[in-house]
């Protein structure tokens, strides 16, 4: 018995610490990354940081508005070209297919995850880049290949989640909805999928959280040049092939490297949004 307590408290306490070590390494991240962000306002404005086009290091010129932009329209981009899809595949995966198709698709599916996004970058910039550029003319660079990159590369995640979510509703909702005289058709469309959406917007969130956070394959196919952007075939730049291209070229301390690490603190006060904002969506959308 008291062995017994004795582990039950080695146990407990191993947990707790871990709990309290992961939140320290977070916390410290977080304040280490947002302190060095904030020394950029000691020599740049916050208005020109946030609102300015002109980003030129070399006349002391720090505007991140491009960058903010361009990384909310590459990112808006992705998902609505992949979530349509993932959905799609989530609802034929979980309530369509054979269960012979079922288990061959969704390792196939797991697979994709594991693909590194230098391989994705490379086929775009390959495959993709020269495509669009025969297309619409150009050097086929910018906001569209990186779009189509980037939604091809969340498009497992939500896929996963969303069927996840699906496969683990209660049977009785479709009962019921059959029952009533449901169509197969209206009671995925009108019980099923409203009743997953919470486990459906989870995995749009963490498909939002790489999207804005890939860097490789994105720096391979969208041109990096610091400008607006006029149309989705333009080169541009979003925060992270940003904080990638110039911070070889920076001094630890200067200005220059100061306003690298505020778009690096902007990431994440977004990826913390983002989570903020599920949790309490999945919370007021839960089937009780």
């Amino acid at each position: 018995m008291k062995l017994q307590k004795r582990q039950d408290g080695l146990m407990r306490f191993l947990f707790i610490g871990s709990a309290v070590l992961v939140s320290i390494v977070i916390f410290s991240i977080i304040m280490f990354v947002g302190i060095q962000g904030l020394r950029t306002f000691s020599g740049v404005s916050p208005m020109e940081f946030f609102f300015s086009t002109d980003w030129t290091p070399s006349e002391d010129k720090f505007g991140a508005f491009p960058f903010l932009f361009s990384t909310l329209l590459l990112t808006l981009l992705a998902i609505v070209l992949s979530v349509p899809l993932a959905v799609a595949g989530a609802v034929f995966m979980a309530k369509i297919a054979p269960k012979w198709m079922r288990e061959i698709m969704r390792p196939a599916t797991d697979l994709f995850v594991g693909i590194p996004s230098v391989v994705y970058g490379l086929i775009g910039l390959t495959v993709i880049v020269p495509f669009i550029g025969k297309v619409v003319g150009g050097t086929g660079y910018g906001i569209l290949p990186a779009g189509i990159i980037l939604a091809i590369m969340i498009l497992p995640t939500i896929l996963s989640i969303s069927e996840d979510a699906i496969r683990a509703l209660p049977p009785r909702l479709e009962e019921a909805s059959l029952a009533l005289g449901a169509t197969r058709w209206q009671t995925i469309w009108r019980v099923l999928l409203p009743a997953a959406r919470p486990g459906i917007l989870t995995g749009v969130v963490l498909g939002i959280g790489r999207a804005i956070g890939e860097t490789m394959a994105v720096f391979m196919v969208i041109g990096n040049s610091p400008q607006m952007p006029k149309s989705l075939i333009d080169s541009t730049t979003v925060l992270t092939t940003a904080i990638v291209k110039d911070m070889g070229n920076t001094s630890y301390g200067t200005t220059w490297n100061n306003a690298l690490y505020m778009m690096a603190f902007v990431l994440l006060i977004i990826s913390m949004l983002l989570i903020v904002i599920i949790r309490v969506v999945s919370r007021r959308s839960e089937v009780k």
